[in-house]
Formats: C-alpha cells, sequence, structure tokens
C-alpha cells in the first residue's frame, strides 16, 4: 500500500515528517489530540439542513439545494469524498435545476471540522466551478482553517487505510 497516495505533490520535507508519524504509531494519537470528538450528523435529513445552513449563512444567493446525501459506495481514491452535481431538466416549458451534494459515508465518523471542510469545497463550486485562487478563497472566507483541516483529512484517510479508527 502507498502511505503517501493521499499527499502527492507535497514537499518531501512533509512526506518525511508523516511517514515519520506513521512509523513511530502517533498518527492516531495526533488526530485525536486535535479532534477529541466526532461528529453527530448520523442521517441524511441532518446532513441536508447542516449544509443547507451554511449555504444561507455564507451563500444566500446561490442556487436552492435539491438533495444532500452519504453515499454509501464511493471511491475515495478515484472520485472523491464528495460531489455536487447541476442538473437542468426541461418540465413542461420550463427548464428546471437540481442541486445535489453528496458526501461519502467514510465522514459519518469523523471530526466535524472535517465534514464541514468537505461541504464547504462542494457548496464554492456554486459559484466557482474550478478550483482557482477565487475558490479556495471562497472557502477560507467560509472555514478560516480550511487547509490545515483539508490536510488532517488526509492525514485521517490514511488513518483508515492502515486499518484504524479515530473513535
Amino acid at each position: 500500500m502507498n502511505i503517501l497516495k493521499y499527499f502527492k505533490g507535497y514537499p518531501e520535507e512533509v512526506l518525511n515528517q508523516i511517514e515519520g508519524l506513521v512509523q513511530s504509531g502517533k498518527l492516531k494519537t495526533y488526530l485525536y489530540a486535535k479532534y477529541p470528538e466526532p461528529h453527530n450528523i448520523s442521517s441524511d435529513k441532518l446532513l441536508f439542513q447542516y449544509t443547507n445552513g451554511l449555504k444561507q449563512q455564507y451563500l444566500k444567493k446561490a442556487p436552492q439545494l435539491s438533495k444532500v446525501i452519504y453515499e454509501k459506495q464511493k471511491d475515495i481514491v478515484q472520485s472523491a469524498l464528495g460531489n455536487h452535481t447541476f442538473v437542468s431538466r426541461n418540465h413542461g416549458g420550463k427548464l428546471k435545476s437540481k442541486h445535489e451534494i453528496r458526501v461519502s459515508s467514510t465522514l459519518k465518523n469523523a471530526p466535524m471540522e472535517m465534514l464541514e471542510m468537505l461541504v464547504v469545497h462542494e457548496l464554492a463550486h456554486f459559484k466557482e466551478k474550478d478550483h482557482n485562487k477565487a475558490f479556495y478563497k471562497l472557502c477560507t472566507y467560509m472555514q478560516e482553517d480550511y487547509h490545515q483541516v483539508e490536510f488532517d483529512l488526509r492525514l485521517y484517510l490514511l488513518l483508515l487505510d492502515l486499518g484504524e479508527t479515530l473513535y
């Protein structure tokens, strides 16, 4: 198993630190110290309410959400932990659009900050389609420590790959 598959493009120094955490058995301790409790958003209904609340707080003019669900069989390496879709359909001469967000069920037992980071990421795509400077500026507007939490989420995924759980 390639333990650094979530860290492509990171500097050698950072990769060495990650390998050190894994080899010393301190990865779980590091993450648990930063994130001592999981979130309690366990159902699709609660996830929708949570996501819609963030949308209303930060993106009031963005289109209405149609659906937000936990996706069960998601390949987290190939297709990512979350997905947003915009579907437009012609319905009786009117164009109807649906905006959906799907979150990997891998995050059902994750820390709240990590779930928030993924939801913020998918919501940012409502305004910015590409991963550009404006996209990441919007992400950090919605979650100030977005970049650190994204990095820690990669560490969390590595922990899961190693057959361990955080909680």
